[in-house]
């Protein structure tokens, strides 16, 4: 069973919608910040100047609708963030091999100790021609992609074939 989400507004803290919103002493100058931390994440998300009070000393109290806005800038920052990565680790190539349409794949394994990619060669129907598991540094360009399919899929720096 989970435990009831925890709802806290105070000036400084507001903890709602699996959101966090923290004001800070800004480490930089005398200012103040606001981090964003999503629940179950060790490092905010986000971290961006905060509004100074009508004192000109101490930070504006949180309210809902800036708690709100920064739960959207926060969450859209993240979405982009994972976008990113995707894009990175998840890439694909369409060429012209003959008279043949060839979709030439690279998915990055982003392990601490032993990172890897699987490069693979699919047909227009989608039916898998070739996979190699290669170095996370492979870079997949369009004259990469040729150069594997024309080599008949062989291991790129291999000098045979290591077709699955």
């Amino acid at each position: 069973m989970r435990p009831e989400p925890t709802t806290i507004q105070e000036p400084r803290l507001w903890c709602s919608d699996g959101w966090t919103a923290k004001v800070i002493k800004n480490e930089d100058d005398d200012g103040w910040a606001v981090a964003m931390i999503k629940e179950g994440e060790p490092e905010p998300a986000l971290v961006g100047p905060w509004t100074m009070g009508r004192d000109k000393k101490n930070p504006k109290p949180l309210d809902g609708n800036a708690f709100s806005t920064l739960v959207k800038t926060a969450s859209e920052f993240v979405r982009r963030h994972e976008q990113q990565l995707h894009a990175t680790l998840h890439q694909s190539i369409d060429i012209s091999v003959g008279l043949a349409r060839i979709t030439v794949m690279l998915d990055i394994v982003p392990d601490d100790e032993n990172p890897y990619a699987i490069l693979s060669a699919h047909d227009a129907g989608q039916e898998l021609l070739a996979q190699v598991r290669i170095a996370a540094s492979f870079k997949l360009n369009r004259n990469s992609a040729l150069a594997w399919a024309e080599s008949g899929f062989a291991r790129p720096g291999a000098k045979q074939a290591d077709v699955v």
